[in-house]
């Protein structure tokens, strides 16, 4: 998310050491680009989540700021359709607060593909709830469209937490949320299929640590693979992943050392998502004139 002035002098340290180390890391990076970059929309001009739901077919949403809205695009970065839903009223004007990841997987009717938003970003740490939205994926696009939305309000069962990270377990059918700042995060979880209006006490699964100091570290972004094998944690700095053990709780693959991904440093780089194969990965950062960069998923161990 856009950091406030008062942020930016609170991590003057931080981000100095954080641009030398984008210096430095852009150098050995350039080689782990798989395909050409291309232009965003310049709606995306604060681009926070990402979610893959075909080879040419991209959701992807901007956080803070602005309305209840999120985005289809194509590969190339052509926008695809506007898709606007009935947000919280009490927001004002916005209808959201902070929507801060999108992530894709089943719900509520079978066979049936549906896309979840992440309205959990929560600066202050005072958000009583934070909400999630389900919407079943459109099968056809108009420039600007409503879309019916399902809304379930999560609790925390320690307080407040800010996060950026939402992720859906196809497995074990749970919403999965990882909080951001910590120096070690939390991994909460709540069940995927919620009654709209419902309001949830999310379970704590565990802890993650992982390497780096300060704003580097936070956790921003992460998805888990169609078939619920592969998972991805984004940091300002890296792209971490974990291969699952069968049908492990995610917190449990989480316990292993990650491997680290070939990833570009961006300018501040916070959506990462899976293709539906699970054999590559995208990252777009915030900005104006943001790029989209494509990896492919290096074979690991283990892997088939």
């Amino acid at each position: 998310m856009s950091l406030s002035t008062k942020r930016l002098i609170a991590f003057v340290p931080a981000r100095i050491a954080f641009i030398t180390f984008w210096l430095v890391g852009l150098v050995y990076a350039v080689s782990a680009q798989q395909a050409p970059v291309k232009i965003i929309p310049a709606e995306l001009s604060e681009t926070s989540g990402l979610f893959v739901a075909k080879d040419n077919l991209f959701y992807i949403h901007n956080d803070s700021g602005d309305t209840s809205r999120f985005f289809a695009i194509d590969a190339k970065g052509n926008l695809l359709s506007t898709l606007y839903f009935k947000g919280d009223p009490s927001k004002k004007h916005l209808g959201v607060t902070d929507c801060e990841d999108i992530a894709g997987g089943p719900g509520p009717v079978k066979n049936k593909s549906y896309i979840y938003l992440g309205d959990i970003g929560d600066n202050g740490g005072n958000r009583p709830y934070v909400t999630v939205y389900r919407f079943p994926e459109p099968n056809k696009f108009s420039g600007n469209m409503q879309i019916e939305s399902e809304a379930v309000h999560l609790k925390y069962p320690n307080g407040p937490q800010d996060a950026e990270t939402l992720m859906v377990d196809p497995i074990l059918k749970e919403l999965i949320i990882i909080s951001k700042r910590q120096d070690t995060v939390g991994i909460y979880s709540a069940p995927l299929f919620f009654k709209k209006g419902d309001t949830i006490k999310m379970k704590k699964q565990g802890s993650l640590f992982l390497p780096g100091k300060g704003l580097v570290k936070y956790v921003v972004s992460g998805d888990i693979s169609r078939d619920g094998q592969q998972i991805l944690l984004k940091t300002y700095a890296n792209v971490y992943y974990w291969l699952r053990n069968g049908k492990e709780p995610i917190s449990q693959t989480l316990r292993r050392t990650p491997t680290k991904l070939p990833y570009i440093l961006e300018r501040q780089g916070e959506a990462v998502g899976f293709t539906p194969d699970g054999k590559a990965y995208y990252c777009i950062s915030e900005g104006k004139n943001a790029v989209i960069y494509r990896y492919n998923v290096p074979q690991l161990p283990g892997q088939h």
